[in-house]
């Protein structure tokens, strides 16, 4: 939801490869979440190339079977600003600078 508004107030597309899952404090700390192994191999079969995932859950890792952690790329997070970085493209005007 938090990737949702941050995407509609600043006009930045959220990634399509990307799954995330996680809770979020008031405080804005990414806090840890269950099922981690199912969400995984579900991101993996559905094509999904990158997985955004509670740094406090790395724990789970092992428990996720080594054919779906070979097709992702596993981005750890601690904070919201961290998937705010990982999740969402950069604003048409800077895509633009950043291309010339």
């Amino acid at each position: 939801m938090f990737t949702a508004l941050t995407s509609l107030f600043t006009g930045r597309t959220v990634r399509n490869d990307t799954a995330m899952t996680g809770e979020i404090s008031l405080r804005g700390l990414v806090l840890p979440v269950g099922g981690i192994k199912e969400k995984v191999v579900a991101a993996a079969a559905a094509g999904l190339t990158r997985v955004m995932l509670p740094a406090r859950n790395r724990r789970d890792y092992e428990d996720i079977p080594e054919d779906a952690r070979n097709k992702l790329e596993f981005i750890w997070l601690e904070k919201v600003d961290d998937a705010v970085a990982g999740a969402l493209e950069a604003k048409p005007a800077e895509a633009a600078t950043a291309a010339e």
